[in-house]
């Protein structure tokens, strides 16, 4: 089971996608992949470790691809550089068990749209072998918003889940990447509302997201726990009695009944 999660910026996608991570490992082998730019999926699983992002590994990038990572317009280097080796080399044991792996991609800073270069070309060619080789559960939190959809970053997903909160921005930002999701082949397209604190908000975004034939598979209330968890620099798994844990728990049930089936 391969899942990309996205949202527009501040949904909550993060925690979403670190407490999913934890409930999965229980039962599953599982590649949780920080592919936004923030990189704060790290810090959501309380890591207080440094973990230095691939693209800034200027060594390995030169060495896999051939040139730098700052190559200039028009240098040569390799196009499918060689990364069977990496997930295992590159991730993080989170759990010192192996049930559990973080990756961090990090960013490649770019002066314009388009831009091919080496650690560009060794990010997406990693993020491909996990997403279509590895035999892992795999977890994609993504950028914000839906630049990352033009640059095809999480094809090959079994689904793109879109983190979306009461209010219509949040719901356009959800139709722009369900329709970029469809362009590139993801053939399933769902939403967790989260923030939700009423019955009547459930509502309009549930009403909202069936006009968009975006299934909605769960609800997330606002929650204290999750503000605490994000001040103390700890895992929301922590927080038993967290009632934002408790519908995680359940969107990670029906996720399995659902992508299984």
């Amino acid at each position: 089971m391969k899942i990309a999660i996205s949202g527009k910026g501040g949904v909550g996608k993060t925690t979403l996608t670190s407490t999913l991570a934890c409930i999965f490992s229980e039962n599953h082998a599982v590649f949780a992949i920080d592919a936004d730019p923030d990189m704060n999926l790290a810090t959501s699983l309380g890591v207080k470790e440094k973990i230095v992002p691939i693209s800034s590994m200027r060594e390995l990038i030169k060495e896999r691809t051939g040139a730098d990572s700052g190559a200039s317009f028009g240098e040569v280097f390799k196009m499918n550089p060689k990364i069977s080796d990496l997930p295992e080399k590159l991730s993080y044991d989170y759990k010192k068990d192996g049930s559990l792996k973080l990756m961090t991609m990090g960013t490649v800073e770019k002066g314009g749209e388009g831009c091919v270069c080496p650690a560009a070309v060794l990010l997406k060619a990693l993020l491909r072998n996990i997403v279509v080789k590895k035999e892992e559960m795999v977890l994609l939190d993504m950028e914000a918003g839906i630049e990352h959809l033009g640059r095809r970053t999480a094809e090959s997903v079994d689904a793109m889940i879109i983190v979306v909160e009461p209010g219509l921005k949040s719901l356009e930002t959800a139709e722009r990447i369900k329709n970029l999701s469809t362009d590139i082949g993801i053939k399933k397209t769902l939403a967790v509302l989260n923030k939700c604190s009423s019955i009547e908000e459930k509502e309009f975004v549930e009403k909202n997201l069936n006009e968009l034939d975006i299934e909605l598979i769960g609800s997330i209330p606002t929650d204290k726990d999750v503000t605490m968890s994000d001040m103390e620099g700890k895992p929301l798994m922590n927080y038993k009695n967290s009632s934002a844990l408790r519908s995680i728990k359940k969107i990670a049930s029906n996720l399995e009944t659902m992508l299984d089936s």
